[in-house]
């Protein structure tokens, strides 16, 4: 005989559920383990690959050396190890890409909230983000970095000031299509039955935000968060490509870019190696993006 009473499955966590739907789209996939290895590799390759140290004659003897087992990656014009710049290029363009991206959110979110909530400032927000829009971004960072850099480098540094005002500068003026997005979701969010019963029993404004609102804006401003890190990456790579970014003791992609700029005819790989390295992160974070936007969604979750 049978016992007439059946077990009752335990529904999958929201996290796994997300984790299967993520893991479904290959190209998500793929640029998971891309960026994944590249912050493994400026993270980590800095402490197994150790540039042997040259005295100056030395290093203008090795200068321009293409691929070998001794520099697999080739020499740069001043004898420098293009391998150990390139894993030194790495981490300084991935910090912009994250930090200038988690400046953009910030300002984006708290924008794009108190707009959709409040009917009173949605206009003069929402005016604020078209002005920003309208706004040529190359040519404006230009003239921040222009205006800036000598001021903030006199005061905590050429590297950081260099590094502050760029991810700042980027940061301040990449917000706005996070602020739409999370406007949009809060003009819904406002209407739901569990906001208006909150609002009826008196919960104060900034309750109601941070237990109700801001929860359930998270998916979007995810997806908005891996596409900030391409456009950031990108807009760093632009600015040190023009020679206005980090000095040239300081290197990013975009800087060995720059710096290679003057030798693509005759040394083409002081430029491929950087614009791999770039092409490979944005594409991955796009990816990601796109696997994100699939899994966050619950109706494309349920198929």
């Amino acid at each position: 005989m049978t016992d007439a009473t059946t077990a009752i499955e335990k529904p999958a966590s929201q996290m796994l559920a997300i984790w299967q739907q993520f893991r479904t789209h290959k190209g998500a996939l793929f640029g998971l383990i891309v960026l994944g290895t590249l912050i493994v590799a400026v993270v980590l390759g800095p402490f197994f690959w150790v540039p042997e140290k040259l005295s100056v004659a030395k290093a203008i003897m090795l200068k321009n050396q293409g691929p070998s087992w001794r520099f697999p990656l080739g020499t740069d014009q001043l004898g420098r190890d293009m391998l150990a710049r390139m894993l030194d290029a790495g981490k300084v363009s991935l910090a912009v890409g994250f930090v200038a991206m988690m400046i953009a959110i910030f300002v984006g979110t708290t924008i794009g909230i108190l707009a959709g909530y409040f009917k009173r400032l949605d206009g003069p927000l929402m005016r604020l983000t078209d002005m920003f829009l309208a706004l040529p971004l190359i040519p404006l960072l230009l003239v921040m970095v222009m205006l800036f850099r000598d001021r903030i480098a006199r005061i905590v540094g050429p590297e950081m000031g260099a590094f502050l005002l760029i991810v700042f500068a980027i940061g301040v003026t990449s917000w706005m299509q996070a602020a739409r997005i999370v406007r949009g979701e809060v003009l819904a969010l406002k209407e739901r039955e569990y906001v208006l019963a909150a609002r009826s029993i008196g919960a104060i404004p900034r309750r109601i935000i941070l237990r109700h609102i801001l929860p359930n804006v998270v998916s979007p401003v995810m997806v908005a968060a891996t596409l900030g890190v391409a456009e950031a990456i990108i807009t760093e790579s632009v600015l040190s490509f023009l020679g206005l970014g980090f000095p040239p003791d300081f290197p990013t992609w975009g800087r060995l870019l720059y710096d290679g700029l003057s030798y693509m005819q005759i040394y083409p790989e002081r430029v491929i190696w950087p614009g791999v390295a770039i092409s490979l992160t944005v594409l991955s974070v796009n990816y990601i993006g796109d696997g994100l936007r699939d899994a966050l969604d619950p109706r494309i979750r349920g198929r």
